[in-house]
């Protein structure tokens, strides 16, 4: 790829190379959960949609857990060959496994001119879409876990801190503990659980911002006869993190089911696939404050853990807006199907 480096600037040949594996997830996500609506029976589908999730968070567990291993031993750049082969690997397990379920809930599958037509008819839907823009302030906060927080560890906390590790919290916590909290939180209505969750949340950001990250996890990890230290783990960022998975947990899975809700016979794919919408308006927003945020609290005033206090509001005007828009707003869901 030289000819391609010479002729443009590096951090317009990286976003292009991003663009390629973005494809995968843009298709396959809303087939995912799209399948599980049309699997799932009515009164399990906030159950089905927490195993989904569960499931979700089993890659995201291992893959930063699989990147600390690989960089660690054969080099970074090895990180991107081993996930190559893994995404391979889910291709061959996809083809050999998957079975598509039977369509009980939609009596008819739209055509793909129908499914374009579809589309066009959501993006006018104005409060659908109204809904999907005020819940992208959850993607907002949420992705500065990967965003804000690996420059805040590394630059303020301890620059040797191990941060891939540190990002395997949330989905950990999200494994061991999805179930339970969907079951404890089953009674609520969802879009109450959403909203609650996102205050959750929000306030998790607090805990970085006044515990004290000096106090820090340094051991070795045993793999057999492989030993990987682990370096500068702030507890208080993995309570952090704990308690942003909670408010994950607790919001989630009923988001989808609420999504899946709205979808009229034959446009679950449709709906489900722009449920997706907020996760990619709140990254490219988190991605534009979170380095300035970091940039202005820490470099220019020297107090980066108040960074953390406008995150948490960020967090704490979306619940708002959610409160406000369930009150004044909200769409019905589409009758359901005998």
């Amino acid at each position: 790829m030289a000819p391609l480096r010479d002729a443009l600037p590096m951090a317009i040949v990286v976003q292009l190379i991003l663009c390629v594996p973005a494809l995968g997830p843009a298709i396959v996500k809303p087939c995912v959960v799209g399948s599980t609506a049309r699997a799932a029976a009515e009164n399990v589908r906030s159950l089905g949609y927490s195993i989904y999730y569960t499931l979700v968070n089993v890659g995201s567990t291992l893959g930063p857990i699989m990147a600390f291993a690989v960089r660690r031993t054969i080099g970074i750049e090895n990180v991107f060959r081993v996930s190559a082969i893994c995404v391979f690997l889910m291709c061959l397990s996809t083809i050999v496994f998957y079975k598509e379920p039977d369509k009980l809930v939609e009596k008819q599958v739209a055509s793909f001119a129908q499914a374009f037509k579809n589309m066009f008819v959501v993006l006018t839907n104005w409060k659908f879409m109204t809904f999907l823009l005020i819940f992208s302030g959850f993607w907002v906060i949420f992705w500065q876990e990967f965003i804000a927080l690996p420059l805040f560890i590394r630059g303020y906390v301890n620059p040797n801190a191990d941060v891939d590790l540190l990002t395997t919290v949330d989905p950990l916590a999200v494994i061991l503990f999805q179930i339970l909290i969907s079951f404890l939180t089953r009674k609520a209505r969802p879009f109450g659980a959403m909203t609650a969750g996102i205050l959750i949340t929000s306030l998790s950001w607090l805990i970085l911002a006044v515990g004290n990250l000096n106090l820090q996890i340094n051991t070795t990890l045993r793999i057999g006869s492989l030993n990987l230290p682990i370096q500068g783990l702030p507890v208080y960022a993995c309570l952090a993190l704990i308690v942003l998975a909670i408010g994950e947990m607790v919001q989630s899975p009923r988001y989808y089911e609420y999504v899946s809700r709205l979808a009229p016979a034959g446009q679950q794919g449709t709906y489900m696939g722009f449920s997706f919408l907020p996760i990619a308006i709140g990254f490219m927003i988190a991605g534009q404050i979170g380095g300035r945020l970091m940039n202005h609290f820490g470099e220019t005033l020297h107090r980066p853990n108040q960074l953390w206090y406008v995150i948490a509001g960020i967090g704490v005007v979306t619940t708002l807006l959610m409160w406000i828009y369930d009150k004044l707003v909200k769409p019905a869901a589409a009758p359901a199907e005998r």
